[in-house]
């Protein structure tokens, strides 16, 4: 989804939030509780398969796990937006992040967080920069 159209929706998603004098309940802190919320209820679109049918879904459940992403998608925006941050440009850095926490050369097909790679590095330190803290989540 390119930047624009990002924007665009992150728009059309304050719109409608406003139209219903929802701003009031938005804050940062209601929608990451919200957004939390609704990532539960796409894991339990996929608990109990196997790998393989959750890459093979029906056409019915393909269709809710696509509305529960996109409930997440509207929430990510709407956190974003009222915590004042440029989503597309904060992902972007963290991209940038990750491809220094995991080296291509070093990581590839592997599922190690980046603590696990000090070994391999000889180093106390994973391979991060300083100002970069939590967890791997998606790299």
């Amino acid at each position: 989804m390119s930047s624009d159209r990002l924007s665009d929706l992150s728009r059309r998603v304050k719109e409608f939030a406003v139209a219903r004098d929802w701003e009031q309940f938005h804050s940062p802190k209601n929608l990451a509780m919200a957004l939390i919320a609704e990532c539960g209820e796409l894991v339990e679109h996929f608990q109990w398969l196997t790998e393989e049918e959750s890459r093979c879904l029906e056409p019915r459940k393909r269709e809710a796990v696509a509305l529960e992403l996109a409930d997440i998608l509207i929430f990510t925006l709407r956190c974003a937006e009222r915590a004042g941050i440029d989503l597309a440009d904060a992902a972007w850095r963290k991209i940038e992040l990750n491809e220094s926490r995991y080296p291509v050369e070093l990581v590839r097909g592997s599922a190690k967080r980046a603590s696990e790679y000090a070994e391999t590095l000889g180093t106390e330190e994973s391979p991060r920069r300083p100002e970069e803290g939590g967890s791997k989540t998606n790299g």
